[in-house]
């Protein structure tokens, strides 16, 4: 991996931490929040889609339509099953599971559906990133599973892991074979998602108001990060990046956020989650060689 990639794909991380920071201190109703911050999205980068469409133009297909309209789809369902997740269960739980199964299970994909063969340092660092990442998840005691409370944690983050992995394929493909801009290709996905979920926000516009008061600062702010931080992962596809090493490093994120959660926050941290973070930092410096 070269280091451009490299650093686009750690600077990534860093957006995707702050921006999940943000919105799990919103604690907003899912769909609201979504469309509020998919609608910023919308707001903030039209004038810069708006350049790459006048100076670069696009060329349009019946494929680049259909995984457009995919990305769409995909991004949809992941952030609304991430917050009902999150209302099941413990974030705790549903989100190291989910950036656990998620680069994974994109992986594999990218072995069997994109032909991709990465070295021997790389599957050690994809296994590195996955441990790491259930050692955080646990804290140590795979116990905490039992409970059927934790265990609809366990299945909520595998099912939004799902999400995660097919778009992350299909939005590779769209970078890489397609040749769609990065931005143009998330701009598109956050308007599809804002048409998508209009006519229930129009109808429930009052409850939003409501329950999104004082909540709209997040709101914007995430719907600046967020797209940035998926951006520069696209960009990094589009310089060549593998997707089974890129779809792993990119959930250092998780590691970024513990940490934030410790030093910031002042979250208790357990050893086995400081080891967690190690084992992340291994598998980094793996895919990074």
């Amino acid at each position: 991996m070269t280091f451009d990639i490299f650093a686009l794909v750690i600077a990534a991380a860093a957006l995707h931490a702050a921006w999940n920071l943000i919105s799990k201190k919103a604690e907003a109703a899912a769909g609201h929040f979504v469309f509020s911050y998919r609608l910023f999205s919308v707001l903030v980068y039209a004038p810069w889609v708006v350049y790459i469409l006048w100076s670069d133009g696009m060329h349009w297909s019946t494929a680049v339509v259909f995984f457009v309209a995919l990305s769409s789809v995909l991004h949809l369902g992941y952030s609304l099953c991430l917050q009902w997740g999150y209302q099941a269960a413990d974030l705790t739980v549903v989100y190291p599971i989910a950036r656990g199964t998620g680069p994974l299970l994109s992986s594999l994909a990218a072995f069997m559906l994109l032909g991709e063969r990465p070295s021997t340092y790389g599957i050690l660092g994809i296994a590195c990133v996955v441990v790491g990442i259930l050692l955080i998840a646990s804290g140590g005691n795979l116990r905490r599973f039992a409970s059927p409370h934790a265990r609809a944690g366990v299945l909520w983050g595998c099912f939004i892991g799902l999400f995660i992995s097919a778009y992350t394929v299909a939005d590779a493909y769209s970078v890489k074979v397609l040749l769609v801009a990065p931005v143009v290709l998330d701009w598109l996905s956050a308007l599809g998602n804002v048409g998508l979920m209009a006519p229930r926000a129009w109808m429930r516009r009052a409850e939003m108001v409501q329950q999104m008061r004082g909540k709209w600062a997040y709101a914007a702010a995430v719907g600046i990060l967020s797209p940035l931080a998926y951006i520069l992962v696209l960009y990094a596809y589009r310089l060549g990046g593998q997707v089974s090493l890129i779809a792993p490093l990119r959930e250092s994120s998780l590691m970024i956020a513990t940490l934030a959660g410790f030093f910031i926050l002042k979250e208790r941290i357990s050893i086995a989650r400081i080891s967690g973070c190690a084992v992340i930092v291994a598998g980094v410096v793996l895919l990074s060689s």
